[in-house]
């Protein structure tokens, strides 16, 4: 099975390991001699290490499994982010609605059907649900009901159903290294920019970007970030993509933006209703919200730049 994986996807993921590889020894070295507390960094990495071996096992096995992967993380957000803001108990119907979406969407995925794909939450399920819940009468808290659900479906499942599309996409455009390939730059990029943005922020940050929104992220940690991540869209995208070397400049900027504005998003929903993490799925990363919130942004964008370039 892992023969049909592409070569640069396989040397891509080799590297992610030897970084996970390198980020291990170093907190053990460190921890041994400055004697301080590394346990969130180290249960930071553990976390790494469980999510990048998860989503190889998704990725070398075959399409149809990455597919259902990213739906059930789809699930799984859209869960949390009904868990985190309070829905009707009127509209339960509509919430099992929302959720029966989930697999439709990644069907239309899966038969490469773009036409329903792009359509069928945006339109059928934004006229569908406030149609159901008109049906109980109730009319207190309407906008914010029909709001919340329909705000939720996109973020969590018609923005991550972008990043499961690029599997779908021919490979003949991207001979090298195929939907994997797309797929990996997405994902690798996106996290990598975090990253490079939360360290360019604790190394160089002075000025805050949005303080009342999150007051840790910097202008220096931004800029770093987004230059860093455009520099790697740039160093891999011969490798994983059919992007020139220019067009992948752009794909660096249009992910290292759209990743800081994905995340400064989600953390204006957690201070709107007063929590810090979206939940403890993950240990030393919160919920699963707050580790694909930047993808949430990155994905739909980087998907509609790559299809309009060369599909």
């Amino acid at each position: 099975m892992i023969d049909t994986v592409p070569q640069p996807v396989l040397w891509a993921l080799g590297g992610v390991y030897a970084l996970l590889i390198f980020s291990s020894l170093l907190v053990r070295v460190l921890q041994k001699r400055t004697g301080k507390d590394y346990r969130e960094l180290s249960d930071r990495i553990r976390s790494w290490w469980v999510m990048v071996t998860i989503f190889t096992l998704a990725i070398v096995v075959n399409s149809t499994l990455s597919i259902i992967f990213l739906g059930m993380v789809s699930f799984l957000a859209l869960k949390e982010f009904l868990s985190m803001i309070s829905t009707r108990r009127a509209d339960r119907r509509v919430v099992l609605w929302a959720f029966l979406a989930i697999p439709i969407q990644f069907y239309f995925v899966a038969i490469s059907w773009y036409g329903m794909f792009i359509i069928f939450i945006p339109v059928y399920m934004f006229l569908l649900m406030p149609a159901r819940m008109i049906m109980t009468g109730q009319t207190e808290g309407f906008l914010k009901a029909a709001g919340v659900l329909h705000w939720g479906l996109m973020t969590t499942v018609f923005s991550i159903s972008h990043a499961a599309y690029l599997l779908a996409l021919p490979v003949e455009q991207n001979p090298q290294a195929g939907g994997a390939g797309l797929l990996f730059y997405l994902v690798f990029l996106t996290q990598f920019n975090d990253v490079a943005q939360f360290t360019w922020g604790k190394l160089l940050g002075l000025h805050p970007v949005v303080p009342k929104v999150s007051p840790k992220k910097t202008r220096e940690g931004l800029l770093g970030g987004v230059l860093t991540t455009t520099l790697m869209a740039w160093l891999i995208a011969p490798y994983l993509t059919p992007l020139s070397y220019e067009w992948a400049l752009g794909a660096g900027l249009l992910i290292g933006i759209g990743g800081f504005i994905g995340d400064v998003v989600i953390s204006a929903i957690k201070r709107d209703i007063g929590i810090k993490d979206s939940g403890n799925m993950i240990p030393g990363h919160g919920g699963i919200m707050d580790r694909i919130d930047s993808l949430t942004f990155t994905a739909p964008l980087f998907f509609h730049y790559i299809y309009y370039l060369h599909y």
